[in-house]
């Protein structure tokens, strides 16, 4: 790989975390895959020659229990689901290069091989270790198959992660209390041999595998903390007979003994990038100069999976020799009407529910992609996303892609003949440079508000120079406004392809052009545009409010339903960019200021409060969105001997807020300063300044919390 901007001379692969086949798709499942769609259409656009692959994670206690429940064999079970994903992924717009699974043939085969040439290279060794085992059934209980109590935090866990306390990987024998699934019954610890895998040898490449990681900031500071905690040892086998056998090795029971979930995995990106080779030859994609060579290697995933993406698997190909990636880009969790997603309690929307209610999915693409950073947590209401809709993809691009062609149609045909302006030549060449640096920055958000600014100044140009008032007194100036206006449309459509491309390509096809936008490269954007054209049609249709309401109703009644448990439970996809069933987010305690402005916690002092004695559940804690911000200005109120009115910069907008800080810090010092703001805080008027949120900080002092490492603006505090 190199380190090189985008675009390079070396071949590049994108990948997503692959979803388990197990149960129904939601939004949250489909951020992080329309998210590295997105990503690699946008390297293609930039001229990168890109592959997309990804594939169902066919293993794992996830599947085997959910095959067992049904009474049907677990190959069978995840070939069903792997088929519905095959189905659905496209309806999304979200075009894999080539989409696997990983029971084929080719993935078997290169697991082995990888895992024969890490016992050879003596990075394998055998251990004696505890696993839990059923006596009731006779069984000994990978992963999943067990439940008991965290070691690290005493939360309740699952066999391979304390998935509702402190998040850790679990290896086998760590769960205190274990209790089997299978059985309810309470389970004991016996001795088995397994096979280790020597992570602990990769500290110090790993280090400097980080140094050098690009992406996102949570995928290369987060790994750190364990590395310098001192790596542990890593079990990559399993009692169960669903799986990957560990090549060439039965143990002494008969048993089978499988290769652990994720070793197999993450070899489905090689995989289903060799099957992708092979099937349009290497001399147009080689899958080995890609993974044996120099090639780009770019992975999208779940937060809650950058360890085994930053720790395992780099050091896995490593020892094996092959390339590490380049980057790696860890996705927010998706939150519903500001509560987290819960699969249990129906709180999600469903991918073929969104389909059925017909909108487009350019739509939901938009939304996911740019709500927020890519790995800033989303939230999604309908009435959220009716806003954006209707704001951004209706009243900005497609009312001045609507109104500038209808003008250009009506009145020229098409392209009046006239070169395009020097001023409308720059803003597009402004808006390239804003789309290269947003996917050098692995910034889709960037991306896609490039495309809508770029629409922005069209409408705000066409207003200004009003053609339809110069076709009679000044026919030359007209012409020149609509010669513009039509290469702005034209940019619109190659730098929007890649958030957008089912629009970007019905806007290329009204424009006349030949071929399809997805194959367009980023300078045809200041490419003239064809001179006669039919005449258009809207792009996008407002969502009005009374479907809004009735999808809010809707969500509402479904999600009590289950909660009382009355509905039937819906299926759910566990994946490697989600966490199945669970509301994600770790809770963080503070008290109120009485003057209902700055949200403080006592210093250490020897007068602390004593702690409440009412507990809040963790539904309640989920309620109050937290944001990091930056204050942008600090001044003080008239009138008000301690109030102080700040702008915070939370991401999505700057919010106003009222804190009483005037006497406690230097107003003039503040700007630039990163705080922690509770943001779904009721407005309200102090001395005539309206507070919207509240901004944190402990003492009497207040000393404004912020954060230790480089979060980014917007991110949700958890």
């Amino acid at each position: 790989m190199s380190h090189d901007e985008f675009p390079t001379d070396e071949l590049a692969v994108v990948t997503c975390g692959l979803p388990y086949a197990n149960g129904d798709l939601h939004i949250g499942h489909l951020r992080g895959y329309i998210g590295a769609d997105a990503f690699a259409r946008a390297l293609r656009t930039l001229g990168q020659q890109t592959a997309y692959v990804c594939g169902s994670d066919m293993h794992g206690t996830p599947v085997a229990v959910n095959a067992e429940e049904r009474g049907v064999d677990p190959e069978e079970f995840a070939l069903e689901w792997h088929e519905q994903y095959a189905e659905t992924f496209p309806k999304f717009a979200v075009d894999f290069d080539n989409y696997g699974h990983t029971h084929d043939e080719t993935n078997t085969e290169l697991t082995r091989e990888i895992v024969r040439t890490l016992d050879d290279e003596g990075y394998i060794y055998e251990k004696e270790i505890q696993v839990a085992y059923d006596p009731a059934a006779d069984q000994y209980l990978p992963d999943r198959y067990v439940e008991g109590t965290c070691p690290y935090c005493g939360e309740k866990a699952r066999g391979d992660e304390c998935d509702e306390g402190c998040q850790r990987h679990l290896e086998p024998g760590e769960i205190e209390n274990p209790t089997s699934v299978r059985t309810g019954n309470p389970a004991e610890y016996r001795e088995r041999t397994h096979k280790f895998f020597r992570v602990s040898e990769f500290a110090d490449y790993l280090t400097e595998f980080l140094d050098g990681l690009e992406g996102t900031s949570n995928a290369r500071n987060q790994p750190r903390q364990w590395i310098e905690d001192g790596l542990q040892d890593w079990c990559i086998t399993r009692d169960m007979d669903w799986g990957i056998d560990y090549p060439g090795t039965e143990d002494e029971d008969g048993d089978d003994l499988v290769l652990y979930v994720w070793v197999d995995a993450p070899i489905e990106y090689v995989s289903s990038t060799k099957q992708y080779s092979e099937r349009v030859g290497s001399d147009e994609y080689d899958w080995e100069q890609v993974w044996k060579g120099d090639g780009e290697i770019v992975h999208v995933i779940g937060r809650d999976i950058i360890q085994h993406h930053t720790i395992f698997w780099p050091a896995m190909l490593e020892a094996a020799d092959y390339n590490a990636p380049r980057g790696v880009a860890a996705t927010g969790f998706i939150t519903i009407n500001g509560k987290g997603l819960s699969t249990s309690r129906n709180r999600a929307i469903w991918a073929k529910e969104y389909l059925a209610e017909g909108f487009h999915p350019d739509l939901l693409r938009y939304y996911l992609t740019t709500t927020g950073g890519l790995q800033q947590d989303v939230d999604f209401s309908w009435s959220a996303f009716q806003e954006k809709v209707n704001g951004e993809l209706v009243g900005t691009v497609g009312n001045f892609l609507y109104r500038s062609l209808l003008f250009a149609y009506r009145n020229y045909e098409g392209t009046p003949e006239v070169e395009v302006s020097e001023e409308v030549s720059e803003r597009i060449e402004g808006a390239i440079g804003e789309v290269r640096d947003s996917v050098n920055g692995y910034d889709l958000r960037g991306v896609g508000q490039a495309t809508t600014r770029l629409a922005q100044f069209g409408n705000e140009y066409i207003q200004r120079n009003e053609p339809w008032k110069l076709t009679d007194d000044d026919p030359e100036a007209a012409a020149q406004v609509i010669r513009d206006c039509v290469q702005l449309a034209k940019a619109v459509a190659v730098l929007g392809e890649p958030i957008t491309p089912g629009k970007a390509e019905a806007l290329w096809t009204q424009l006349g052009e030949d071929g399809s936008v997805h194959d367009a490269h980023i300078e045809d954007a200041l490419e003239t545009p064809p001179r006669y054209f039919e005449e258009p049609s809207e792009l996008f249709e407002k969502i009005e409010n009374d479907r809004v309401d009735e999808l809010e109703t809707q969500l509402e009644a479904r999600i009590e339903e289950s909660a009382s448990g009355s509905g039937s439970e819906s299926s759910t996809a566990t994946d490697e960019t989600e966490s199945d069933d669970t509301d994600e987010g770790q809770s963080e305690s503070m008290t109120d200021e009485d003057d209902g402005t700055t949200a403080s916690a006592d210093a250490d002092t020897d007068d602390l409060e004593p702690l409440l004695e009412d507990r809040i559940g963790f539904d309640d804690f989920q309620d109050l969105d937290i944001r990091v911000g930056q204050i942008e200005t600090a001044e003080g109120i008239e009138g008000a001997d301690d109030l102080a009115r700040l702008e915070v910069d939370i991401g999505f907008e700057t919010r106003q807020v009222v804190a009483g800080i005037k006497q406690l810090h230097d107003l003039d010092a503040l700007p630039g300063t990163k705080v922690v703001l509770l943001a779904n805080m009721e407005p309200a008027e102090l001395f005539g300044v309206e507070s919207n949120g509240m901004v944190l900080a402990a003492g009497e002092e207040a000393d404004l919390l912020t954060t230790h490492g480089d979060a980014e603006l917007g991110e949700k505090v958890r």
